[in-house]
């Protein structure tokens, strides 16, 4: 071994295949130097493919003379350099290009591509036999745009993907927020243990081999008992270090990995990744319980549609937040009308349980608000309720803080587990204690493992005889002082209706400024500290308040100290607009709600959402008139994310028109169509949602998506038809 360490490797990293269980989170497990030995490897210098390593069953295999270090591709095997040539114009840097070569009796599948530090990698397999793959698609697709919600989604992929693979067990894997595993579906030989709804601790998938499972999306395991083929020479001749084999199909498993899947039981292996939003959101494990290969062509059509599967569940979760964000914006209505009809917006809140309940999935909430509460559903007593503002107010200043065993988190407070044990908590204002906060009691439960969770090693009588848990036997544990998790999705909503929340108190608190004399010095410090930007005038435009946050959207105004509302039209892109609007708002006595744009010296200036409105005494008569500014600049990003994902979308397709056959071509557009069809579905959710700081970055996740699916599209077409129908004699 070479004493240089390996990029992402540190100091006293164990080499792979020599970790255990207490260092096999930092097993080097893409820098194998092996293989399994029913493909060959080649790893080759560019231009002229001069072979550097070889995997020592390389020569047999294509049946050439040994050694073959040091001679180039076209002289070992002319036809497999003329079939590889075509891709070496291709990137190949991230998905693996493919072709077909017919030897002397046999038929191989070639994967090559171009890993970190140079070179090419060249792979060899037998091909499978010749099956309509690219006929199976479209219905899978179909079937994965129809589905509705994400569970019976996951129960249609475990469908699809036996049906397709042929493999005893498919298995969806849903990671939770604390990365453990848990079985979502599972279609099985009804010969076998069921393992749905098990749960299995986040140390039995490591982190480095999550990491992998981004980068490289579908792996295999043909035989849980091969031995490795190794590399010769065992560094490459190119860096002086192991080789980089991250995309590399035929690369050998960790042992303890393989260790793993003896323990259950398993001959054979296909995984394939589930990615949503630029994250692991959980795998599609299929297993069978003696060796089985997956030739080219099936990794490619998984891999396409675990892409499809990941794109519909972020259209779902997406839809999801929206359903929820039409709730608030309902909420929101009825807390101003609220208020013209009875002067507070508090009763919208309550008049109704399911408003507050509803859309969190909680069982009681509260409002606390200028030392009052109010509560509807199950709650904890009126002294109970305050002790939770008070350690609110004592956590660090968060939009949401939440928790589902509060008896754990504040030990104080673990009398109140019975109907508080988890709690969600949004703050509405800038004054300490003002909180609305959902509640879920105590959901003792039990949880069933594949094994002692807290057990995953036995140790032999050598004490080198680490294994993972040799015993995936049903192990139940009873879960007290916890309630049911809160979801991202419940985490958003909480934050919106605080928002609105927010938005309504200031209003609120706006109007009360100019009609509660007595009030004022209090007030005018609550609305001046608020994070929303707000100008308050009198009834002839004179300014009377200007907090912080309208001078941080404005930085030139605190110098300028403006007195009128007027005196801020040069800071707005468009004055003349903008004050022909604040004319008809003071002279006429009229709202407002439009965007306009700040002046930035730089063309289109910085969007913001206004919200002007008179405040009336009486009905003749004005007090003054309160200005809400919110900055739309994350919403129009958004906006612009959404219209270059589109024109991605579109000139992705273009692109690719003309690169195949006639016949190839009707093939992949048809199927390109659909796949299409379901990033633009989950484009609409994600813009239709309130999460407009991480849109941008989610739709390019979908276009990114889309982009990889149309490569391995188009290699599995153009593999399928250059396929030798006089394949009869393929092993």
């Amino acid at each position: 071994m070479s004493d240089r360490r390996e990029p992402g490797t540190m100091e006293g990293d164990p080499a792979f295949g020599a970790a255990d269980l207490s260092n096999c989170e930092r097993e080097p497990i893409h820098l194998a130097a092996s293989i399994q030995p029913h493909g060959a490897l080649l790893a080759l210098r560019e231009p002229d493919l001069t072979i550097l390593q070889a995997s020592a069953n390389a020569a047999a295999f294509i049946g050439a003379a040994a050694p073959l270090q040091g001679r180039r591709l076209s002289a070992v095997e002319a036809r497999i350099a003329a079939a590889l040539a075509p891709l070496l114009a291709d990137p190949l840097d991230e998905i693996p290009g493919a072709f077909r070569v017919r030897l002397d009796g046999m038929v191989l599948d070639g994967m090559a591509h171009r890993p970190a530090g140079g070179g090419l990698i060249l792979e060899l397999e037998r091909a499978g036999p010749d099956e309509n793959f690219a006929g199976r698609i479209e219905p899978a697709l179909q079937t994965i745009l129809a589905s509705y919600a994400v569970r019976p989604l996951c129960d249609e992929v475990a469908r699809i993907f036996r049906g397709l693979t042929g493999y005893d067990r498919v298995m969806v894997y849903r990671f939770d927020e604390d990365h453990h595993g848990e079985v979502f579906a599972e279609e099985r030989d009804p010969s076998l243990e069921p393992y749905l709804g098990n749960r299995y601790p986040d140390s039995d998938i490591p982190q480095v081999a999550r990491r992998l499972y981004i980068r490289n999306r579908v792996r295999v395991v043909a035989d849980v008992y091969y031995a490795a083929c190794p590399l010769e020479p065992r560094l490459s001749p190119l860096t002086g270090r192991d080789l980089d084999m991250s995309l590399c199909v035929l690369r050998s498993t960790s042992p303890m990995h393989i260790q793993y899947l003896k323990n259950m039981g398993v001959g054979a292996t296909l995984v394939a990744s589930i990615m949503v939003g630029g994250r692991l959101w959980g795998l599609i494990a299929c297993h069978h319980d003696s060796p089985r290969r997956a030739p080219f062509a099936l990794r490619a059509v998984v891999e396409l549609l675990a892409e499809a599967v990941g794109t519909r569940i972020a259209a779902l979760e997406s839809f999801v937040q929206a359903q929820a964000e039409l709730s608030v914006r309902r909420l929101e209505q009825r807390m101003i009308e609220a208020i013209s009809r009875d002067g507070d917006w508090r009763s919208a809140l309550f008049d109704n349980p399911n408003t507050l309940l509803a859309p969190l999935n909680a069982t009681g909430a509260a409002l606390l608000f200028e030392g009052q509460t109010q509560t509807t559903g199950d709650v904890p007593s009126t002294a109970g309720l305050r002790d939770i503002g008070q350690w609110l107010d004592d956590q660090p200043r968060r939009p949401v803080i939440g928790t589902a065993s509060l008896g754990q988190d504040a030990p104080g407070l673990a009398g109140l587990t019975a109907v508080a044990s988890g709690v969600l908590a949004t703050p509405i204002s800038s004054t300490p204690g003002e909180y609305i906060i959902w509640f879920r009691p105590e959901q003792v439960r039990t949880v069933t493992w594949g094994g002692d969770p807290t057990k995953p090693v036995t140790v032999g009588d050598d004490p080198r005889d680490l294994s993972p848990r040799r015993s995936f036997a049903q192990w139940h544990q009873v879960v007290e002082g916890r309630s049911e998790p809160w979801t991202p999705k419940d985490l958003a909503t909480a934050r919106m209706v605080g928002d609105t929340v927010s938005d309504v108190v200031l209003q609120f608190r706006s109007v009360r400024m100019l009609i509660a004399e007595d009030q004022l010095s209090q007030i005018r410090r609550q609305v001046g500290n608020s994070p929303q930007a707000v100008v308050i005038c009198d009834a002839q435009g004179n300014i009377d308040l200007r907090n912080d946050a309208f001078d941080a959207l404005l930085p030139g105004v605190r110098g300028a100290a403006p007195r009128r509302i007027d005196q801020l039209l040069p800071f707005f892109a468009d004055p003349t607009e903008i004050g022909r609007r604040l004319r008809d708002v003071l002279d006429n006595r009229r709202s407002w709600r439009g965007e306009a744009r700040l002046a930035d010296g730089m063309g289109a200036g910085r969007p913001l959402l206004v919200r002007a409105d008179p405040v009336f005494s009486s009905p003749d008569r004005v007090l003054g008139y309160v200005f809400l500014f919110n900055d739309l600049a994350e919403r129009k990003a958004a906006e612009a994310a959404r219209r270059r994902f589109q024109q991605g979308i579109e000139e992705g397709s273009r692109s690719r028109a003309g690169r195949l056959d006639r016949k190839a071509d009707l093939a992949f557009r048809a199927i390109l169509s659909s796949v299409v069809e379901n990033a633009q579905l989950a484009a609409l959710e994600i813009t239709d949602g309130v999460d407009v700081a991480h849109m941008p970055e989610q739709l390019e996740s979908v276009r990114a998506s889309v982009a990889r699916t149309a490569e391995v599209l188009e290699a599995l077409i153009r593999h399928s038809s250059r396929s030798d129908p006089q394949g009869d004699d393929r092993g």
